[in-house]
């Protein structure tokens, strides 16, 4: 799953308008312009798609913590180099302030079975030796749940 899917469907499935994802990014010290959120939200097919990349969307994702649960007390986190969709995941988590029961249930909606145990093995670090990394069509298929969950109403 690329990070331009990413960040398109958390738009749609909030419904963010092009002003609030610039908000969204400054909350995160990231200025961005609406050409660029523009050029972001296009297919790949398309004449004038820019690729998002990890600094970017963690930025968004940063924001999005920001927007949704308010300012963290102390230093600002640091936005990562790198991303995997474990990252991605727990980022979505922590804005939403889900549970693992939630998370659990967003799952089930669209469809996918994960017991408690293999989704706290997404939440580990990668040295654990429990550690499982994030499948895309369990990603794209949380975003789906997501959707069904707050969009779809």
């Amino acid at each position: 799953m690329t990070n331009n899917d990413v960040i398109r469907r958390i738009r749609y499935i909030f419904d963010f308008s092009d002003s609030k994802m610039m908000q969204i990014f400054g909350l995160a010290d990231k200025k961005v312009s609406r050409a660029e959120i523009s050029a972001w939200l296009k297919k790949e097919e398309d004449q004038g798609f820019v690729v998002c990349y990890d600094d970017e969307l963690a930025a968004f994702l940063n924001g999005l913590i920001v927007s949704r649960r308010g300012p963290k007390e102390g230093p600002a986190p640091q936005t990562e180099q790198r991303l995997s969709n474990n990252i991605i995941l727990k980022k979505i988590k922590i804005a939403l302030d889900l549970k693992a029961e939630d998370l659990l249930e967003i799952l089930e909606l669209a469809g996918i079975s994960v017991s408690k145990y293999e989704l706290s093995a997404f939440f580990r670090k990668p040295e654990h030796k429990h550690y499982r990394p994030l499948r895309n069509q369990i990603l794209r298929n949380f975003l789906k749940g997501l959707q069904l969950k707050y969009r779809d109403i």
